[in-house]
């Protein structure tokens, strides 16, 4: 069945603090110390994504020495299925 081998799938997981566009001359000037601003909130949710595609959304919290993502909100389990089946292909 289609679904148990999607269900088995390793995908890699990331979470999206912001995301800014910058020049190649702004990226090449990028050395050790350099600070790359982001425009928005350290309040604001950070993003969930598999394969690229949003699939929730949540607040960072502290697991003991560690960081992690308190989800708030999720998609549907089709989308998330869908997110799955687009990294296997």
């Amino acid at each position: 069945m289609e679904l148990k081998r999607i269900l088995r799938l390793q995908v890699p997981v990331i979470v999206k603090l912001a995301e800014r566009k910058l020049t190649m001359v702004e990226v090449l000037r990028l050395g050790n110390g350099s600070i790359v601003e982001f425009f928005k909130s350290s309040d604001q949710p950070l993003e969930l994504l598999i394969n690229n595609k949003t699939i929730a959304v949540g607040e960072t919290v502290k697991v003991g020495e560690n960081f992690g993502l308190r989800i708030t909100q999720i998609g549907d389990i089709k989308q998330i299925i869908e997110a799955m089946n687009a990294q296997k292909q």
